[in-house]
Order: structure tokens, then sequence, then C-alpha cells
């Protein structure tokens, strides 16, 4: 929650979160506005009015006296799940949105750019509204449309990855994908699984004896990232206890050449491996590898990855990504592992590594998004806020699987140890990988 005075740096983050989104469409063509490559992904028009219509809805027109509210057809076009605010455009048509055109688009976020800033100095001089629970709507929206701007990034790829010319969203050596590389560049590369021994050699895994633990965000709780006084989702609270077993974590994530062993030893063909579901999707859909792998099919074929560059080389070190949550299952089954738990996840993440480690260790977050083996429900006390923003998270805590850390597409500042990112088992198209987890000591 956001509860200081408004100030210059607010001023200058708004504009430059707001800034970021418009970046993240400098290079795009006038025909990628409204590429919708599946029913659960938006153009990137859509995102860019969506963040927009946020701030008009629940912070400018209830709060900014003079504010002239957007058209109301507008709202139904941008509204994305509010029910509390009205029906709404069907979300797999978003891509029919030819108009309002871009331009219009952008000329309403600059009206929503000066209200804010109105806002922000009538804050500032003292009004008979309290500021903090404003200024809490809008750190809100900043934190919301930062998680857009990853959506964006995650939605052009995959519909990018459907065009057969396979264009790049980004020119090569600039941007997410750049970041991504550099990651992977300096990491170090992992123990080499082969398909007759699907464990790993003997590798420093990170063990925790087990006993009552607490996770999730507090107030004026201090962890490795200092004082949890900043802003949090509603879902990352109240802190509270757990009790765990003793386990271990993998020191690094699964890579892409383990997870190649994976499908050279028949994963995609062993249903005793997969979640009755998965199963079903897999032989559904005809999953052979990772969403966006290319290749001849067979396990040494797979060598290049669709990427927001383009086509890549698939390097064996570097973490694998682009799979759902029933493939990281399916492969830590395989190899005599688990997937974590969010608690797991967390004590582990918030408790710096011992000294005289071998180096292997990397940091839990930033690479990519991890699958747990957490479904993603309300911790003990949690209660939504009031009002429609109360449907942000609370609304989705059914079918719903958790992931923990941040990705190379996280901007910078958005991602922190308890948050709690969520999407259903199915899903291949975020940037998530996986890291195992076993039990004992």
């Amino acid at each position: 929650m956001a509860s200081a005075a408004p100030t210059e740096a607010l001023l200058r983050r708004l504009h430059a979160v707001r800034a970021h989104s418009e970046a993240l469409i400098a290079a795009l063509e006038p025909e990628d506005l409204c590429l919708q490559g599946m029913a659960d992904a938006s153009p990137p028009k859509w995102h860019l009015g969506h963040t927009t219509w946020f701030f008009d809805t629940f912070l400018l027109t209830p709060h900014l006296p003079g504010h002239e509210p957007v058209d109301s057809r507008w709202g139904f076009l941008f509204n994305s799940y509010y029910d509390a605010i009205g029906a709404r455009h069907p979300r797999p048509q978003r891509g029919l949105l030819s108009r309002p055109p871009l331009a219009e688009v952008l000329a309403w976020r600059r009206r929503v750019d000066a209200g804010l800033e109105a806002l922000l100095e009538r804050l500032s001089a003292g009004p008979a509204e309290p500021a903090a629970p404003l200024l809490a709507l809008l750190e809100l929206g900043l934190q919301h449309e930062q998680q857009h701007q990853e959506l964006l990034l995650m939605d052009l790829l995959d519909g990018f990855s459907r065009n057969p010319l396979e264009p790049a969203v980004e020119p090569a050596g600039r941007g997410a994908e750049a970041t991504y590389e550099g990651m992977v560049a300096t990491s170090p590369s992992p123990a080499t699984t082969s398909a007759s021994s699907p464990t790993p050699p003997a590798s420093p895994w990170l063990h925790w004896p087990g006993g009552l633990v607490e996770i999730g965000h507090a107030e004026g709780h201090t962890g490795p990232e200092g004082p949890s006084g900043a802003f949090h989702f509603d879902n990352e609270s109240p802190r509270h206890r757990q009790w765990l077993e003793p386990f271990a974590l993998a020191p690094r994530l699964v890579s892409n050449g383990e997870y190649a062993a994976f499908i050279a030893a028949g994963g995609y063909r062993r249903p005793e491996l997969w979640m009755s579901e998965g199963w079903q999707l897999c032989q559904q859909r005809g999953w052979q590898a990772p969403r966006y792998w290319r290749g001849s099919g067979a396990p040494e074929g797979w060598s290049w990855e669709f990427t927001l560059a383009g086509r890549r080389p698939l390097h064996p070190a570097a973490p694998v990504r682009h799979l759902s949550w029933f493939e990281a299952d399916a492969y830590a089954r395989w190899a005599e592992a688990r997937l974590p738990s969010e608690a797991e996840w967390e004590v582990t993440a918030a408790t710096p590594p011992q000294a005289g480690g071998s180096g292997e260790l990397d940091a839990l977050q930033g690479v990519l998004w991890q699958w747990t083996s957490s479904p993603y429900r309300p911790y003990p006390g949690f209660r939504p806020a009031a009002g429609a923003v109360g449907e942000y998270n609370g609304k989705f805590m059914s079918s719903q699987m958790v992931l923990r850390g941040s990705s190379f597409l996280t901007p910078p500042g958005h991602g922190r140890l308890t948050y709690r990112n969520f999407f259903p088992p199915a899903s291949r198209w975020l940037a998530g990988g996986l890291r195992l987890a076993r039990d004992g000591r």
C-alpha cells in the first residue's frame, strides 16, 4: 500500500511507467496492434486502452472534480473482468477492435495522464479528501500497468509465433530478449542429465530443516529486501504461519538440455508421468516439446527456439521456458523429484545462501516465473478490497496454480519475494520455468 504524500519522485515514476508501455509498441507495425493469436491473449492496443481505462474509471472519474469520463462505449471495450462496473466486450473478440484507432487511444492516454497530474497537485495542496487511499489506488494502477507490460510481450510472442515468417518483436541485441540472453551467458552451466539417468549428478541443493515458518506480506516486517511497508497486492497478505517438513530445493532452474533428456526418455509418451487432465491435453493438442521449441520433432532435432528476437539457437544450458504446469509436474516426477510449494520457495528465497557455497546457486528471481505445487487459494484471513477493485485478485482463486519469482519480462522493481503470480495449469505462453524440490534433509 502507498501512504506517503505526493512527491516529484512519484510523478516521475508515473511518467516512466506510462511511457514504457508505449515504448513497447514503438517498433510494431499498425497491423500488429490488433493481433490476438488466441482467446487468452489480448492485442497491444487493447492493453494500452485497458490500463488507461483503469485510471479513468477507478481514480479520475470518482475523485477529480471536473474530469470528463471516457465514452461509456469505450468502457465496454476496455473493461477486462470487473463485473461490478458493467458488461464488457467478449475477450476472444478483442482482436476485432480496429476502432478506436491507435491515435485516439494515445490521445486518451494523454488526457488521463494530465488528469493524474492534476489529481496529484490537488492532493499536494491538502484537499479535504484524504490522500493516502488515493495514493494507494494510484500505486495499484501503476503496478497493474506493469503487469500488463509483461502480458503485452507474452501475448505478442504468442501471436508472432503463429506467423510462418517468424517475425521479431524486438531487434536483435535489444530489449527483454537481450536481457535474458545476458542472464543465460553469465549463469553457470548445469550438470549433464542423460535419458537413462534422470537425476542430475549431486549438486549443492538448498536444504531446509523444516518447522514453523511465516510467509506473506506484513506491514512493518523486515526481510532481505528491507521493510515491507511498500506496495503489495492484496493476495500476498496477511502474513501467516505454515508448517513445513524438511525439504531441499535445486540450486538452479531446469535447463533446456535436461528437459531434452526428458523428451528423449519418452516424457510426452508416458501417461504415468502426467496428471490425467494434463495427459488428455497433451494428446489433444499434440504437445511434444515446450511451447516455442522448433525442430524436426526428434529429441536431437529440437535445435531452435522462437523468441521475442525471432528464431534463435536453443542453448542447452539455458533454463527451459514456456512450459505448462502439467509439463513441469511431469518432468519433476520423471526426475524423481517434485515441484516446490510456494511456502518452500518463499522461505528459501528469503534466506541468504550460506557462505562457502559452490557458486552454482542462481538467484531465485528475475529469470523465469517458477511453477509451484500450490493451488492459488486465499491466505488465512484474506479479505479482498471493498468495491470493484476487490475483483482484482480474489475472484480468480479457483482452478489456478501459483508461480513465484519474476521473469526477464517483469519490469524493474515490480517483483518481490511475496509476489503470487497465477495461471491455469495448461498455460504455456507465459515466461514460466521450473525448479525441482525433494523431501527430506
